[in-house]
């Protein structure tokens, strides 16, 4: 069984702790923003586990791949550096696997929207347009899932052209895609796809019912990663099971 070590403990971390421990995996370290982790200690863990914050992704990978572990990396918002943390992971020979959701379903809905933009890129009645809601204390708007869907469509669908996400008072373009957020309560989280024409609506939804969901994804990337060098994404694993 993994020994595993959580880098951030907060709702995801706990979430992880709790479901890892019913499973039987053995928690050794725990690191957040007064204990973070270091290069000081002999830690006995296999692979590390990153539900922390975007601004400290790189410096955590650097210091996982200074130990020569492997890292599941769950925080969202650092994606702009995607090419550093691949760079580090193959010159350091460590595995690391990433994902805007870990959540099993809402890859399949990714699969699902993915197949659908693509026939709707030959249906030019209709439009199409995101929106996600989350909890009132997440730190990213829109979500990652959102903007991975988004740039998706866009890959897609050849009359979109550019992500629209912020609050609008106006007319949008035909080639923009809007991608609308809403954050309160403790909504886990919702994406919607909606494929609107004046006569009909096509919608695909997602609704996170809990955060286990994203626990038990977590634990299927730790223990995939566990034997394997590189840069993944949580697709490619799916892509492993399913072939």
């Amino acid at each position: 069984m993994l020994k595993l070590a959580l880098i951030g403990y907060g709702s995801m971390g706990k979430e992880i702790h709790k479901f890892a421990q019913s499973k039987g995996y053995e928690i050794t370290n725990i690191f957040e923003m007064d204990n973070p982790i270091s290069l000081k200690g002999n830690f006995d863990f296999d692979v590390a586990i990153d539900f922390s914050y975007p601004e400290a992704v790189i410096n955590n990978v650097n210091t996982i791949a200074d130990l020569g572990k492997n890292i599941v990396i769950g925080t969202t918002g650092w994606y702009d550096k995607i090419q550093i943390v691949k760079n580090i992971a193959e010159q350091m020979s460590i595995g690391v696997i990433y994902a805007s959701n870990f959540a099993l379903g809402s890859n399949l809905f990714i699969r699902i929207v993915d197949l659908a933009s693509k026939i709707i890129n030959k249906f030019d009645s209709f439009d199409i347009f995101i929106n996600e809601i989350h909890h009132k204390n997440k730190k990213d708007s829109p979500s990652g899932t959102a903007l991975f869907l988004a740039d998706l469509i866009l890959k897609n669908i050849e009359r979109k052209k550019t992500i629209l996400n912020e609050p609008i008072n106006k007319r949008i373009s035909p080639e923009q895609l809007h991608i609308a957020s809403l954050r309160g309560g403790s909504i886990i989280g919702i994406h919607n796809i909606f494929i609107d024409s004046e006569a009909e609506t096509i919608e695909l939804t997602h609704r996170a019912k809990n955060r286990l969901a994203f626990a038990e994804g977590a634990l299927l990337a730790a223990n995939w990663i566990i034997d394997k060098k590189g840069f993944y994404n949580f697709s490619e694993l799916i892509d492993d099971i399913i072939k």
